[in-house]
């Protein structure tokens, strides 16, 4: 039996498939990115595979956070009584860091929605295949709070810090299209085909030499886990101040209500 219970792993020849398995969103929590992290470093023990390919099943790629987590909820009552309190070690960025860790080349295969932590698991591949139904949002503003899950260094990499800026700031949602457009995708297909795409693009990785990729991924990626360290510990003191404010509960009953904030500042 497998040990793994929200993701299936998979080997295909030298690319290795990691598969999220909460359908319809595939909401998150400390669970589901410690055992993505797990199947990774499986990988990077595996001399057989030489790129990875993450995708998921149902609607969405990732929706966010599942704020129903009960983990969750105790850090957050935590966090009430003091903002700057270090939250446990299981906290799920400590697990995030570990998939930056990771050595070998990730494809993400972006397939759906990629929300708010979503959008920052989606950013730590090196590469992401989407199409036009796909939907990137970092849509914290939109709750009262601060972004998070490392993308205050990992966005502004990839689409400019100006564009992150208007990421962050409106909380919109960036169609498939437009994401390839500003480079926070690579390739943009149909739908049917995201996955499909994603396995070619992996396994045209996976032909290179594996100790070539690994030199050359450390020297591109170099530092980049330790700035998403930085940068998660940084948005986990801001989060823990927003966690305890008005505007923030409003933000999250708006949302799940799908109506606009009112949001009073306090």
């Amino acid at each position: 039996m497998s040990k793994y219970t929200d993701i299936g792993v998979e080997k295909h020849g030298h690319v290795g498939l990691i598969e999220i398995r909460k359908p319809p969103l595939n909401f998150f929590d400390v669970s589901l990115i410690n055992q993505i992290a797990d199947a990774l470093e499986e990988f990077d023990n595996d001399v057989e595979i030489r790129a990875s390919v993450l995708a998921a099943q149902g609607k969405a790629f990732c929706a966010g956070a599942d704020f129903s987590d009960p983990k969750r909820k105790e850090q957050e009552e935590q966090a009430e009584k003091d903002p700057a309190a270090n939250l446990p070690i299981n906290h799920l960025y400590v697990q995030a860091v570990r998939i930056f860790r990771n050595k070998k080349p990730i494809v993400a295969a972006v397939h759906g929605a990629a929300i708010g932590g979503g959008l920052g698991l989606a950013v730590s591949a090196d590469f992401r295949v989407t199409c036009p139904e796909a939907r990137f949002a970092a849509n914290f503003t939109k709750l009262g709070f601060h972004p998070g899950f490392g993308l205050t260094a990992t966005l502004p990499d990839l689409v400019g810090k100006n564009n992150a800026e208007l990421i962050f700031y409106t909380s919109r949602r960036v169609t498939g299209e437009d994401a390839t457009k500003m480079g926070l995708a690579n390739i943009c297909v149909p739908q049917d085909e995201v996955r499909s795409e994603a396995m070619k693009l992996a396994s045209e990785i996976a032909e290179c030499s594996p100790l070539g990729l690994i030199s050359t991924r450390a020297t591109m990626r170099a530092g980049l886990a330790d700035r998403v360290l930085a940068a998660t510990n940084h948005e986990l003191v801001e989060q823990n101040k927003l966690r305890a404010t008005e505007d923030f509960k409003e933000g999250v009953k708006a949302t799940a209500e799908r109506r606009v904030a009112n949001f009073k500042g306090r």
